[in-house]
C-alpha cells in the first residue's frame, strides 16, 4: 500500500545539490519534491556495522539530509570483511566516528549527528525523538525489541533488517499503519537457539543486498513513493538467489500495538525479557565460572583437567586454546558427548565468549560432573588475558 511522504519538502535545492542529484530529480516518481523532502529529512542508523554500513552509505548518497549514527563500538579487523564504511586505518577507531567520517567524504552536504554511546532504555526515547525515521541495523535480540518498543511509543515507523550466514530478511514497521516487531515476534526465542553472526558467521555480500533494501524502502517512506515492506516480511536466500515476501499481519492482541496493549512503556531490561542464558545455564555457571588466567594456571600447574572447546570446527580451526579437545555444544544437548568425558579428571568447558560453554556446563553438571566449570570470556578473554598474538574473529 502507498502511504503518504513521510517528510515536508525542504524550501529549495541549491545549485550544487541540483548537480549532484540530477540522477534521482529526472526519475518523475521522485523529481525535485522528492529530493527535497529526502534534504529535509533525519533518519537515525542503528548500529555502524554490518548492515548500517552500506546503510549510511546509501542514505548519505541519496542526499538525506540529517544522518544521525549511534554505536558504542570500535573498530576490529574481523569487521573489515562486511562493514565496508570503515578501512584498515579505523581500527581501534570508535565506528560512529569512522563512519562519521566516511559519510562526511561521500557527501559533505549531509548534517552527521554522531552518538558515541550504547542505546539504553535511558536513552532511546530521547535520541529516537529528534528523528524521523529509524533504520535498525542491530544485532542482538534485545536491542531489536527495545528499537520496537520506542519506535512505536513514539508513533516513528523503522526499517529493520536481520542477516545471518547466506540468509537475509527485512521488512517495515510503523504500528500506524500495519503490524510492529512483536506481531511477528511475539517472544524472542529461546536463550541458544538462534546464533549469532559473530557465532555462526556472515557473507559480507549479504550485508550489502539488505543494507540496500533497507535504503531502498527508507526513501520510499520519506517522499511517499512504491509500495513499502509495511505488513510484507521480505527474505532472501543468497544461495539459490531467491526472493520472496510473506504477509505479516498487525496482530489484534499485541501487547504492544494491540487493541488493549499491557506494554505501554519501555521494559526495565531487555537483556532479562530475551534471556542471555537460559535459567539452568545461568545457574549452572553461579560459582562455576573461572577466568582465563586461572585456566592457564591449572595448566601451568598440572592441574588434571579435560579441557573441551564446544564451538563449531570451523570455529576451532581460525583459532584454538591449546590443550583443547573439540566437542561441539550440538553434541552435549544430545546427550553423545557425555560418553567422551573422562571420570577422573575435572571438566573445564569453553567456547568463544561463555554463552554456549554456560548451557553445555548445565548439561555437564546434570550429568553429574559436579565439579566441572566453565571459562568466562571463553577464547576471547583468553587472546586478550593470556595469548594476544592469537588471531581473533
Amino acid at each position: 500500500m502507498s502511504l503518504p511522504p513521510l517528510v515536508e519538502p525542504a524550501a529549495e535545492l541549491t545549485v550544487d545539490e541540483v548537480r549532484r542529484y540530477s540522477r534521482h530529480l529526472i526519475i518523475p516518481d521522485v523529481g525535485m519534491a522528492g529530493q527535497k523532502r529526502l534534504k529535509n529529512a533525519k533518519v537515525l542508523c542503528v548500529g555502524a556495522g554490518g548492515l548500517g554500513s552500506p546503510a549510511l552509505l546509501y542514505l548519505a548518497a541519496a542526499g538525506v539530509g540529517t544522518l544521525g549514527i549511534i554505536d558504542f563500538d570500535v573498530v576490529d579487523e574481523s569487521n573489515l570483511q562486511r562493514q565496508v564504511i570503515h578501512g584498515q586505518s579505523d581500527v581501534g577507531r570508535p565506528k560512529a566516528e569512522s563512519a562519521a567520517a566516511t559519510v562526511r567524504e561521500i557527501n559533505p552536504l549531509v548534517d552527521v549527528v554522531i552518538h558515541n554511546t550504547t542505546l539504553t532504555t535511558e536513552n532511546v526515547m530521547e535520541i529516537f525523538s529528534g528523528y524521523d525515521l529509524i533504520v535498525d541495523g542491530t544485532d542482538n535480540f534485545a536491542t531489536r525489541y527495545m528499537v520496537n518498543d520506542a519506535a512505536v511509543l513514539l508513533g516513528k515507523p523503522y526499517v529493520w533488517g536481520s542477516i545471518y550466514r547466506f540468509d537475509g530478511q527485512a521488512s517495515v514497521f510503523w504500528a500506524e499503519h500495519g503490524p510492529c516487531y512483536r506481531c511477528l515476534y511475539p517472544e524472542p526465542p529461546p536463550p541458544g537457539m538462534v546464533p549469532s553472526c559473530a557465532e555462526g558467521g556472515v557473507l559480507g555480500v549479504l550485508c550489502a543486498s539488505i543494507g540496500s533494501i533497507q535504503v531502498n524502502e527508507a526513501i520510499k517512506l520519506l517522499t511517499g513513493i512504491g509500495d513499502p515492506l509495511v505488513g510484507r516480511l521480505m527474505i532472501y536466500d543468497a544461495l539459490e538467489m531467491k526472493y520472496r515476501d510473506v504477509k505479516v499481519r498487525k496482530d489484534p492482541e499485541c501487547v504492544l500495538c494491540g487493541k488493549n496493549p499491557t506494554v505501554t512503556q519501555l521494559l526495565d531490561d531487555y537483556e532479562a525479557f530475551c534471556g542471555a542464558l537460559s535459567d539452568e545455564a545461568a545457574q549452572a555457571a553461579s560459582g562455576s565460572t573461572i577466568t582465563a588466567q586461572e585456566l592457564k594456571a591449572m595448566q601451568d600447574g598440572g592441574e588434571p583437567i579435560f579441557l573441551v572447546d564446544v564451538r563449531e570446527p570451523n570455529e576451532y580451526e581460525i583459532v584454538s586454546i591449546p590443550g583443547a579437545t573439540l566437542i561441539p555444544k550440538g553434541e552435549f544437548l544430545n546427550g553423545s558427548a557425555l560418553e567422551k568425558l573422562p571420570q577422573d579428571k575435572r571438566i573445564v568447558l569453553h567456547c568463544k565468549s561463555g554463552a554456549r560453554s554456560a548451557e553445555a556446563l548445565a548439561v555437564v553438571k546434570n550429568a553429574g560432573f559436579s565439579d566441572a566449570v566453565h571459562v568466562g570470556g571463553g577464547v576471547l578473554s583468553w587472546i586478550k588475558t593470556v595469548d594476544p598474538s592469537l588471531p581473533t574473529y
